[in-house]
């Protein structure tokens, strides 16, 4: 712990941590709140499956492309406008009268591309507020505080739904991003630090064996734990506190999980042991869907979360140049907005079909792929045990502007 709390007192840090789990809190929120919000209008379940569809599409297009442009046009300008656009149109969303199916796919898909690129321009900057030794338990504790948007956003989600309405739970995590999002575009380190112009072309990156390797394997990772929340608002219904409980439990495994292995050298085995924590928590949570039965066996499934998502920013970090870091992190956060999409959409279908047990068996599936892929793959997987988790130094110099 004496080593988190010495990066939480280094200058900035706590701060800019802060304002990108803000603004970013919608990004596990809105999966579901769009979920429950189209199915309560159409009854159907199958159909906000296919808004979700064309928000991941969007989202898919925008993560690398908008990455790519903070280094031509600045992070600010890039953001501002994201955040704008973004937001008018979850606005729409939550408060324009019922509209037809293929409306709410459109303004999904517009809503996927505008999606502020926040995820990549802070991992970019958290190399230049840190030095090397610092950066590996940096990023597991970003990891471990970034369950309050994966896991703890949809216990907002389901509680507000569920009390309130869902309109109230979209409006709120539409607060979130706006808060979140001005406070960090004012926050001094997003003038300071300049992306340099990337070389090559879009998508080139992927070349990089850990680059796609963490892009698929938070794909699917994040899928599961979105096709769990599904599962679990259906197990308890929608008007029921239990899938908060559960959920908070949830989350709650996967902050421990994090501060406890944060530390944990980063070997070539890392991502598919944490991810098989995963895996076996959730198989158990199928055989039940007792109360008590889920809330332990998604705790034990919780600790692994954090502490695979930890490895897949290192394993970036570490394996590609400063120039290309937003991009490569803006495709790995493509990979997990997909998943949380489509982890939904997918449990949705099944939830139609076989009720709350489905949403769980895409859930294990998704999980199992998960620890599989990085297993078989496991020769494109850093090994950082001893190593500088930094980017590697371009061949010119980065400008560094005066706040």
């Amino acid at each position: 712990m004496s080593t988190y709390l010495s990066l939480l007192k280094t200058h900035g840090v706590a701060r800019l941590m802060s304002a990108q789990l803000v603004a970013r809190l919608p990004n596990g929120m809105l999966s579901l709140a769009y979920l429950l919000h189209i199915e309560r209008l159409h009854h159907s379940y199958g159909a906000a499956g296919l808004v979700l569809a064309a928000t991941s599409i969007g989202q898919a297009i925008s993560g690398p492309l908008t990455s790519r442009w903070m280094g031509i046009w600045g992070m600010r300008r890039v953001l501002v406008l994201t955040l704008a656009v973004c937001a008018a149109t979850v606005g729409t969303i939550a408060l324009a009268p019922t509209l037809p199916v293929p409306v709410y796919m459109a303004l999904g898909l517009l809503g996927g591309l505008s999606t502020p690129p926040i995820q990549p321009a802070v991992r970019t900057i958290y190399p230049k507020m840190v030095n090397s030794r610092q950066l590996t338990p940096l990023f597991s504790l970003d990891a471990s505080a970034q369950e309050i948007i994966w896991v703890a956003g949809p216990v907002l989600t389901t509680f507000v739904a569920t009390q309130v309405s869902t309109v109230a739970a979209i409006l709120l995590a539409l607060l979130f991003m706006i808060g979140g999002g001005i406070w960090f575009i004012a926050s001094p380190e997003v003038g300071r630090v300049r992306i340099p112009r990337s070389r090559r072309s879009l998508g080139v990156v992927l070349k990089k064996p850990a680059v796609l390797l963490a892009t698929v394997t938070g794909f699917l990772l994040i899928g599961a734990c979105a096709a769990i929340e599904a599962g679990v608002v259906s197990a308890f219904g929608e008007k029921s506190p239990q899938s908060g409980l559960v959920l908070a439990i949830f989350s709650l495994g996967s902050l421990i999980g994090g501060l406890a292995l944060g530390h944990i050298p980063i070997g070539p085995w890392a991502m598919a042991r944490r991810i098989f924590i995963v895996f076996v928590g959730m198989s158990l949570a199928a055989f039940s869907l007792n109360v008590w039965w889920l809330a332990v066996t998604l705790l034990i499934a919780g600790i692994g979360i954090a502490p695979a998502l930890a490895v897949m920013f290192a394993i970036v970090s570490s394996s590609v140049r400063f120039s290309e870091t937003a991009e490569a992190y803006g495709w790995v956060g493509t990979g997990q907005l997909i998943g949380a999409a489509l982890g939904s959409a997918a449990a949705g279908f099944l939830i139609d079909r076989y009720e709350a047990p489905g949403a769980f068996w895409v859930a294990v599936s998704l999980a199992g792929l998960g620890c599989l892929v990085p297993m078989l793959f496991r020769r494109a997987h850093p090994d950082l045990r001893g190593r500088d988790a930094s980017p590697i130094p371009d061949t010119e110099p980065v400008p560094v502007q005066p706040s």
